[in-house]
């Protein structure tokens, strides 16, 4: 069929000529999709304001040669104006589906769409740190992708845990015996929090130290632009995360 329709979320968009605009979308059952909006750039238009980052919508698109075509637009969450005035919000938000463009087609299913719906509305809601639920977000995204990180057993031999090395190209935590010289070290506390962040389990996430945050944080970020081969530019307005400490005499 040449019209479908579709519940989107809108991951970003390109000017296009004069009154047009490029959206890019993450679907719940046709992937991402790269269509073109006409008009919307005008006070007169529609549904411009349905279409803007964050925002989620049912929208009826024909299938063009190369970009489909945007021909209607319901609302069906505002999130964008609860999150664009809050700076943590907008910047955790922006990684988030940041990283959702980066999966390729294989990888956007509609348990990818259901997590970016379920992140962009809990930041819109502010029930937890921003950072929380972008990190918590991260740790799923890749779990759906295939890269669940190893948390509890060694990621590269299986042996049980707790180990206290974590490296993001072994896939996780991994015990002393196959932990690289200069691994990170994980307390208890930070692992604790990681497992915590991949479950939602967010009565532990929201009472975790301040150093276990960042400690977390900066493993996470690390690992998932490993595995997503390229860094996730929005992540460098994040708040930062204190360095994670090197283990000694790991090898």
């Amino acid at each position: 069929m040449p019209t479908y329709r579709d519940e989107v979320v809108v991951l970003r968009t390109h000017k296009l000529g004069e009154a047009d605009r490029i959206v890019t979308l993450l679907s719940r059952r046709h992937g991402k999709i790269r269509a073109v909006a006409k008009g919307v750039r005008r006070t007169s238009s529609r549904f411009g304001a349905r279409l803007e980052p964050f925002m989620v919508a049912d929208v009826q698109l024909y299938q063009g040669r190369n970009l489909d075509i945007v021909q209607q637009a319901e609302s069906l969450g505002s999130y964008g104006a609860e999150i664009a005035v809050h700076y943590d919000r907008f910047t955790a938000a922006n990684a988030m589906v940041e990283t959702a463009d980066r999966l390729n087609e294989a990888e956007a299913t509609p348990q990818q769409y259901l997590l970016l719906l379920g992140g962009l509305r809990a930041l819109a809601l502010g029930d937890h740190s921003s950072r929380g639920i972008l990190d918590s977000y991260l740790l799923r995204a890749m779990a759906l992708s295939g890269w669940a990180p190893g948390l509890d057993e060694c990621a590269r031999c299986g042996a049980p845990g707790p180990h206290q090395a974590f490296v993001a190209q072994l896939g996780g935590t991994v015990c002393g015996d196959c932990a690289p010289v200069g691994s990170v070290r994980v307390d208890a506390d930070t692992s604790s929090l990681l497992r915590a962040l991949m479950a939602g389990e967010w009565d532990v996430v929201d009472d975790a130290p301040a150093g276990s945050i960042g400690a977390a944080s900066g493993l996470i970020a690390a690992y998932a632009q490993w595995h997503l081969e390229r860094g996730i530019r929005s992540l460098e307005h994040v708040s930062a995360a204190p360095e994670p400490q090197r283990a000694e005499g790991t090898r």
